[in-house]
């Protein structure tokens, strides 16, 4: 038998920077909204090219460069547009359920609450204050 050595690739989910420190999906992001953006400049007067352009540009640099629990911004985007394009259906299914024993109902223990009368306030707050001048 031959005894051949294979060098296993690491690190094989990281892409390679081609465009200097970008990659090749993030420099084709970026691209795409300068494209959209020079459009907008070239069709559109310079004020609506600012209220339009500020989103094309945000979501431009999300997707080349954001992350969101590690995962891409433009997964995350083709995540939600799918769930929200997709139909859902929620079914709940009545069950038949025993009636739970009754128990007796126990009296609540009654809990006296001494009434505060106003003379008996002011001997409250007189005896606080001598306290407080005490100290």
């Amino acid at each position: 038998m031959n005894n051949m050595r294979y060098q296993v690739p690491q690190f094989i989910e990281v892409e390679s920077k081609i465009f200097g420190p970008l990659t090749l999906k993030q420099f084709i992001y970026l691209v795409g909204g300068a494209g959209i953006l020079f459009l907008l400049y070239i069709v559109l007067p310079i004020w609506l090219v600012f209220l339009l352009g500020l989103p094309v540009a945000v979501f431009s640099l999300a997707i080349a460069f954001y992350k969101i629990n590690n995962q891409p911004f433009i997964k995350v985007a083709e995540n939600a547009v799918k769930y929200l394009s997709s139909a859902r259906l929620y079914l709940w299914k009545k069950t038949q359920s025993k009636p739970a024993p009754k128990k007796e109902l126990e009296k609540p223990a009654q809990i006296y609450i001494p009434k505060i009368t106003k003379s008996k306030l002011k001997d409250l707050a007189w005896s606080l204050d001598i306290q407080e001048k005490i100290k």
